[in-house]
């Protein structure tokens, strides 16, 4: 059970844990986790859950100014959406599994908007009004099948445990100017920083509710910075968000290959090898990608023979 709605400007941070056995609710109190009935878990002892129950994941493809300069491209004149399965979902310290027969298993640091109540056709102005919180995300993402579903992303990015969302889910946060960092194995990759984003919370969440009824416990993911790469099983992968906390997981392989008797099979062309490598190709700025993604990724540049 989600927190209710009030309102309040106070920052308070809520997660769920797994206590005898049963998913509680609990409010952060320095380094221990307060139950309503007053019981205390020290955070490093506690088996976390993710901390939303949404029915539906929606998730912004370009945002960050940074991002798109990467790609070289141009941001269309509104955001652009895709979907995650709710069985993507997964939590803090939870094991990220990148199939066999796969290789591009990308990080992707992001922001979690979270839904408080009944939210439909609603302005900019009163967004704010209907968001609960803010939690952190992992926008994993499995190149591998990029080909084939870069429009709806539906293996790309919902694929089983790629959407961990965590630690907790954080009341009264203010998401101006709040720096995002993404590290693999203590090394920082992605550092960027809410300013950059062409299309802030507000904006996100009333373009959806515009034709999409939105409920409480929903998550919008609001895009990444630059500089997200392949990891690989072994991989500890940290996204930590100013005021947010950390959220922090490891790669593992998964125990069984993909099936090569059914579907489209992973793939390593292009389109794969230059979104999962950040543009590592000597085609890159001119020539547009190949492949079903290219619509999302046009170069900026015109096409030479």
């Amino acid at each position: 059970m989600l927190p209710v709605l009030k309102g309040q400007k106070i920052m308070t941070e809520y997660r769920k844990i797994l206590l005898d056995g049963y998913p509680v609710l609990v409010e952060r109190d320095g380094e221990e986790l307060v139950c309503r009935d007053g019981r205390r878990v020290a955070i490093d002892d506690a088996i976390h859950l993710p901390p939303v129950d949404p029915q539906k994941i929606i998730c912004v493809h370009l945002n960050y100014i940074s991002r798109v300069e990467e790609f070289m491209t141009k941001l269309p004149p509104a955001p652009t959406f895709f979907h995650k399965p709710l069985t993507a979902l997964s939590s803090h310290k939870a094991n990220i599994v990148r199939p066999l027969r796969c290789k591009y298993l990308n990080y992707e640091g992001e922001i979690a908007i979270v839904i408080g109540k009944h939210c439909r056709n609603i302005s900019q102005e009163k967004a704010g009004d209907y968001i609960l919180g803010y939690a952190i995300s992992n926008d994993y993402g499995l190149h591998d099948f990029r080909d084939t579903d870069a429009g709806s992303m539906l293996r790309v990015k919902g694929s089983d445990t790629l959407c961990p969302i965590g630690p907790g889910l954080v009341t009264g946060w203010d998401f101006h100017n709040k720096r995002v960092t993404t590290s693999v194995n203590g090394e920082i990759r992605q550092d960027g920083n809410t300013a950059e984003m062409e299309w802030d919370m507000h904006y996100l969440v009333a373009d959806i509710a515009r034709t999409i009824t939105l409920l409480p416990g929903d998550v919008l993911l609001s895009g990444t910075p630059a500089n997200s790469r392949p990891v690989y099983p072994g991989d500890v992968v940290e996204v930590e968000v100013e005021g947010l906390g950390k959220l922090v997981n490891t790669i593992i392989e998964g125990p069984a290959p993909i099936r090569d008797d059914v579907g489209a099979q992973p793939t390593e062309s292009e389109e794969v090898i230059s979104t999962a490598m950040g543009g590592d190709w000597e085609f890159r700025g001119i020539r547009a990608a190949g492949g079903k993604g290219s619509a999302f990724y046009e170069s900026t540049l015109e096409d030479r023979e």
